[in-house]
């Protein structure tokens, strides 16, 4: 049986998308009813430039901790070749996890955040851009990360732009 509040949720995003006019619009459309689904925690939508390895940040639920239009370079990891280059689903629970990912672990344990579900943004069986959502969870549910996989593909037309 699906939950008929998620659903409700997810039908108001889907109106709310429909007047967005911009790729932010788009982005704090989903933003909002990512934290409204999932609750508190941190969400970033990125977009990946493969020629140059770099990740560019286009919108953040908390720009103080990790303002827009930050960039960072991702070198050869199996995080990388898993995310970034396979395009599959990384499901990282506790501060061990995260510490073997993340460079920037001591911001995110600052922010009291240890699981991230991070899902790939693909077009044409290639990486465009990430969807991350990190959290205060001791486990990820499959249908968290159920939830989180369609957000992201709400979000990619603005990532596309």
């Amino acid at each position: 049986m699906v939950d008929t509040s998620i659903l409700a949720r997810l039908g108001a995003l889907c109106d709310r998308l429909r007047h967005a006019a911009t790729p932010v619009e788009v982005m704090d459309a989903v933003g909002q009813a990512t934290l409204d689904l999932l609750g508190p925690g941190l969400l970033t939508i990125n977009a990946w430039h493969a020629q140059t390895g770099e990740i560019q940040r286009l919108w953040s639920s908390d720009p103080a901790a990790y303002p827009v239009g930050g960039k960072k370079v991702k070198g050869d990891t199996a995080w990388t070749r898993q995310l970034l280059v396979r395009g599959e689903v990384f499901v990282g629970e506790g501060d061990a996890a995260l510490a073997a990912v993340f460079d920037d672990i001591a911001v995110i344990r600052g922010l009291g955040l240890n699981g991230v579900v991070n899902v790939p943004l693909c077009q044409g069986g290639h990486v465009i851009g990430t969807f991350n959502y990190l959290a205060a969870v001791e486990r990820w549910t499959a249908g968290q990360v159920t939830v989180l996989r369609l957000l992201g593909q709400m979000a990619m037309p603005a990532v596309e732009d």
